[in-house]
């Protein structure tokens, strides 16, 4: 199906019943077909398929309709995909009347509109004025189009791959192209490049970008990079579920928030497939879903949320507290949220190094998901995160084998998980195995993998290997400026003063605030911190609590 242009906006119904899909289309056309663009579809795939073309010609979606009960893919499970598409389109469920928890459980999954009971008739009662409402709610939104960026690449290129997950994770619609297909070399051509450098990255105002570094990508295609002021009542520097929920609070109290982020926000949490035990998401929640609906939540409060910044330093300037960039600008305020999160540990085994990006990952990189469609796949880690990484894989790759360098699953992962990943047919774990080595030219062909107890190593096959091996703090930049312990973690309110007494340099009379640092002022939330949880909930809690702190010392500097 290739859906025309609508210069308005479309209505998508999707219902695998040809006779009811005529029928909505025939009662939507003949209400709404002078103003809306009707696309029909029978199949969940084929309305992604549909809803993904229009996205990269710009069309707007305004309304979809979506029946439950269809095969290899039901309506919630359509609608949840198609969020990620068209966030701003409303979602209408169409059910039969044993299919009515069904679509109340679906309000928590899709942020479900409305659900509506088949058979409509007459549509003028029934199903017009829902979609009226539904409409005008649509128009009344911020729902322009945002065009396309084009970026044309190779398979096995670590910078292709970095910039393909850079414009993903932060929701940045674009189209991929293969530097040795016929369109890639048209564009290539076009721009004048030999296809040596790569990638090469067209905006959507036509400029070619070959190689480009996260920042200019980020302010080439429409994200902000540069602070609106020179003074804030708090930087939040990290854009992970800590610095989100710090950015969500402090800027829908009064403060005058930016939120400073230097690769995508969401952090780890954003590059989840799956989070299953957030509170109030029964059914899961993607990272990509959760920081999406955080960050457009900070924006709506008024937060600025900067892209592609590296903060280098911390500074006390009297009462200001000055966040120094890594191009040598600043930016100062009252106060100062660290949320800095942490990042995968590297693999050390010889040849991880050069084939990052080329077959070995490190977090989900769900960009490359789709090519792992019937291959063997391999992940290393064994905490939640790539409990849901292979959960996630395993639904189009031929196996998924987890590479556990302890016991078991159950020391580091929770239950729900450790149960999914054993009734999984396509999945094995392979308890005490480390990984030695990774061969391959140009890109991962064979991993070296070594029996922790017996010493005995095997060589297998191997295209994808996905590293979840622990994290880092993000911290090497604090180094001292605020105090942290053995690890890298910042240390803060009760762990300053474990001897009763403040640390040294304190200056204050009081002691620190709970996230308070060694710096008044200065507070920390989420992952970077000292004896964190390292759980979703407890970062975004640990934001929010942060921001009330905050307040306490604005009141009392």
């Amino acid at each position: 199906m290739a859906p025309e242009r609508s210069t308005v906006g479309v209505i998508m119904t999707v219902d695998d019943d040809p006779g009811v899909s005529r029928a909505v289309a025939r009662d939507l056309r003949r209400r709404y077909g002078a103003a809306y663009r009707i696309v029909r579809a029978e199949s969940g795939e084929s309305a992604l398929d549909a809803l993904r073309e229009l996205k990269l010609r710009g069309d707007l979606v305004a309304v979809i309709l979506a029946d439950y009960r269809m095969p290899q893919m039901n309506g919630i499970e359509f609608l949840e995909q198609a969020l990620d598409v068209y966030p701003g389109a409303r979602r209408v469920l169409l059910t039969a009347y044993a299919d009515t928890n069904a679509a109340i459980d679906a309000i928590n999954v899709v942020d479900l509109d409305h659900y509506l009971l088949k058979p409509w008739d007459p549509p003028e009662e029934k199903l017009y004025p829902v979609l009226d409402d539904l409409l005008a709610a649509w128009r009344s939104s911020d729902h322009r189009p945002v065009p396309a960026t084009k970026v044309v690449g190779h398979r096995w290129s670590a910078r292709s791959s970095d910039v393909r997950e850079f414009l993903a994770r932060n929701q940045v619609p674009y189209r991929w192209y293969s530097c040795d297909e016929p369109e890639g070399l048209r564009l290539l051509a076009a721009a004048g490049a030999d296809g040596q450098r790569l990638p090469l990255v067209i905006t959507p105002d036509g400029t070619p970008l070959i190689e480009p570094d996260a920042p200019e990508l980020a302010s080439r295609v429409g994200l902000a990079t540069t602070p609106e002021a020179e003074f804030y009542d708090l930087v939040v520097i990290g854009g992970g579920p800590a610095g989100l929920g710090a950015a969500v609070y402090g800027a829908s109290e009064g403060l005058r928030t930016v939120l400073v982020e230097r690769s995508a926000t969401g952090g780890q949490a954003g590059q989840s497939s799956r989070i299953e035990n957030y509170l109030g998401f029964p059914d899961g929640v993607s990272g990509g879903q959760l920081t999406d609906r955080a960050r457009r939540q900070a924006a709506k409060f008024g937060a600025e949320i900067l892209t592609a910044r590296e903060v280098t330093g911390l500074e006390v300037n009297g009462p200001a507290r000055v966040v120094r960039f890594s191009d040598g600008s600043a930016v100062a305020a009252h106060s100062v949220i660290l949320a800095t999160g942490v990042s995968y540990r590297q693999l050390l085994a010889p040849g991880c190094d050069d084939l990052t990006g080329c077959g070995v990952y490190y977090g989900s990189a769900l960009t490359e998901a789709a090519s792992c469609q019937g291959q063997d796949v391999y992940i290393v880690g064994g905490a939640n995160s790539a409990g849901q990484a292979a959960m996630y894989l395993a639904r189009g790759a031929k196996s998924v084998t987890l590479l556990v360098r302890g016991e078991s699953l159950a020391a580091s992962m929770s239950h729900y998980l450790v149960q999914q990943i054993e009734e999984a047919p396509n999945i094995s774990v392979r308890a005490r195995t480390v990984v030695e080595a990774a061969h391959g030219e140009g890109h991962l062909e064979q991993l070296t993998l070594r029996d922790v107890d017996s010493g005995a190593s095997e060589l297998v096959d191997a295209q994808w290997m996905f590293v979840f091996i622990g994290a880092a703090p993000l911290t090497d930049w604090l180094d001292g400026t605020v105090l942290r312990d053995g690890r890298g973690f910042i240390l803060a309110g009760p762990d300053l003063t474990a001897d009763g007494r403040p640390p040294a340099e304190w200056e204050l009379d009081r002691p620190p605030y709970h996230l308070e640092t060694s710096i008044p002022g200065v507070f920390v939330a989420g992952d970077a911190r000292a004896e964190s949880a390292k759980r979703v909930a407890s970062a975004v809690g640990e934001g929010a609590m942060a921001v009330m702190l905050v307040h306490r010392y604005l009141e009392q500097s």
